[in-house]
Order: C-alpha cells, then sequence, then structure tokens
C-alpha cells in the first residue's frame, strides 16, 4: 500500500451541497476500490493562477489516501469524466 495525495480543483459555480456530494463521490471511489482515505482538507475558494475555462476562481480539495498501486488511475479516470472538476493531479508520497 502507497501513499497517495490528490489536490482536485471544483468549479466555484456549482452549489455547496453539488460541492459536498462530489467531494463524497470521489472519497467513495477510493474507499470502494481497496484505499483508505486518511484526511479530506477542503481549503474553499481560491484565485486560479491563470483563467480556466474563463474561470478566475475555484474550490480547492486535498485529499491524502492510502491505497495500492492500481488506484490512482481509476481515481483520475474518475475525475476525468466527472463534470465540475476543473484540475487534478494525484502525487506518490
Amino acid at each position: 500500500m502507497n501513499s497517495y495525495e490528490l489536490l482536485y480543483i471544483i468549479d466555484n459555480d456549482l452549489s455547496d451541497e453539488a460541492k459536498e456530494n462530489l467531494v463524497a463521490k470521489i472519497s467513495a471511489v477510493v474507499t470502494d476500490n481497496g484505499g483508505t482515505v486518511d484526511g479530506v482538507d477542503k481549503w474553499g475558494t481560491r484565485k486560479l493562477a491563470y483563467p480556466i475555462n474563463y474561470k478566475s476562481e475555484g474550490y480547492y480539495v486535498l485529499v491524502n489516501f492510502t491505497a495500492p498501486a492500481t488506484l490512482p488511475s481509476e481515481v483520475e479516470r474518475v475525475l476525468r469524466i466527472t463534470d465540475g472538476v476543473v484540475r487534478f493531479l494525484v502525487v506518490k508520497k
């Protein structure tokens, strides 16, 4: 089992309920595939370094998790096809 760090940015135009549902969905992907979520840190709304899709702000979420080596590719696949996710990055600690 390896330790990973996932940072993703959610579209700030979504409602607070939709943001919470999206955070829960990503955590569920990790736990359903044999990983454990060590911590979820919601940074909140922050200004982006440069505009992405004509947006200048995003809702940042940092997730620390432990998982088998095959899980990060599944998490990335889900994040790619999820509406509302602007950018993401998974890093092995």
